[in-house]
């Protein structure tokens, strides 16, 4: 038998130092610290910011002598001129660090504050796409400490953020190794009072994170192992914690698996993806619940590439009959009992302009990870059988 190195070659970045555990967000001002920090600026959404977690989170750096400050002008999908806003914030402040704190589109949001903060470019120049990566003025590049609230994006091990353009209405992934965090706190206590429904579809994008991780094309057996994993976590957990939301065990593991989806996505994500990232910039859906609604679709139409892959997971997952049918019953099962909608009509998606939802999809940067090639056309297909609830 011939051998092709090319299916052995890799180019493999892994995260960062994490301080995971209950009440380590008492490490706050000391992570700070650490990263060179005297006075930063803490980034969240509107949501988080009402909650007493960030004044004792402000609270921690002051007591330290830190001087914090706090920008929340963040939507539900970060758009460019909430980046904008908090860049003019930070610099206006005299700040000299981000802290990314909340859930995955805060954490997007204050990754990409850290970024653009010394830059003179606008972020679209940024995007994932080639080189772009490359026009970064390095050094003006603040240092960023993550401090994620909910078991989803694993944003806070991530090198990138999804920022959506307004003008064009496209969901963009901007890029640059140093937006990955110099230190993450995951303390599953700052969790507990997410509602179940929140808990739910976040951590099925988790799941979704580490199938498509798994599923994705390319050579790296050490993403595929971490996104094993992940993939069990989230079967035994996610229950637990939705049920739950007190089970401090369940939302330490929700956590560490969320971090897992993300770390194993660098081997890449395909298509639940591409089209929930369109579906969210044309309708500002939530992310996860966009996925977890699209999963099984996209898998249907994967089958050919993937179904040789279910037999490993099914024996992971402890499934019963295994293969590729027991993966999708169980994905269905899993998605009825967290109450995750069945169509994207049920999440009052509209679908009269489902050709625009395939352009967009065919064309995030997804797509290329894809284990089965996908044109607009199939994306547009994949998308109504989703809107309809017609899993065939």
């Amino acid at each position: 038998m011939s051998f092709d190195p090319a299916a052995v070659t890799g180019n493999w970045n892994y995260p960062t130092k994490m301080i995971v555990g209950p009440g380590r967000i008492a490490r706050l001002a000391d992570a700070c610290k650490s990263l060179g920090m005297t006075r930063p600026l803490l980034v969240t959404d509107p949501g988080v910011a009402a909650l007493p977690m960030v004044v004792d989170a402000i609270a921690l750096c002051e007591h330290a002598g830190l001087s914090c400050g706090l920008f929340s002008d963040v939507k539900g999908n970060p758009v460019g001129r909430n980046v904008e806003d908090g860049v003019h914030f930070y610099r206006e402040g005299g700040h000299d660090g981000v802290i990314a704190f909340g859930g995955g589109s805060a954490l997007d949001a204050a990754k990409a504050v850290a970024l653009m903060a010394g830059q003179d470019r606008p972020i679209w120049d940024f995007e994932d796409v080639g080189d772009n990566w490359k026009r970064v003025r390095e050094a003006g590049v603040a240092p960023i400490l993550a401090v994620p609230t909910t078991a989803g994006t694993g944003s806070e091990v991530g090198r990138a953020s999804v920022i959506t353009n307004e003008q064009t209405h496209e969901k963009k992934i901007i890029f640059h190794p140093l937006m990955l965090p110099g230190v993450v706190i995951s303390d599953p206590e700052l969790t507990v009072g997410l509602p179940a429904h929140i808990t739910a579809a976040t951590g099925i994008d988790a799941f979704v994170h580490c199938f498509e991780a798994y599923c994705a094309p390319f050579y790296h057996p050490m993403a595929e192992g971490i996104a094993l994993e992940g993939m069990r976590l989230i079967g035994d957990f996610l229950p637990r914690a939705y049920e739950n939301g007190a089970d401090i065990e369940a939302r330490a593991q929700m956590l560490v698996a969320a971090s897992m989806g993300a770390t194993a996505f660098q081997k890449g994500l395909g298509g639940v993806h591409s089209i929930a990232h369109a579906v969210g910039a044309m309708y500002d859906t939530h992310h996860g619940l966009t996925n977890a609604v699209l999963l099984p679709y996209v898998m249907q139409f994967n089958r050919p590439a993937i179904e040789d892959r279910m037999g490993l997971l099914a024996r992971v997952m402890g499934l019963d009959g295994g293969g590729y049918d027991a993966v999708l019953e169980w994905v269905l099962g899993f998605r009825r009992l967290l109450g995750i909608p069945e169509a994207l009509k049920e999440m009052e998606v509209p679908d009269d302009d489902a050709e625009a939802v395939g352009r967009l999809a065919e064309a995030d940067p997804s797509t290329g990870g894809n284990p089965r090639p996908m044109t607009a056309a199939d994306m547009t297909a994949v998308f109504l059988a989703a809107h309809a609830g017609n899993l065939r």
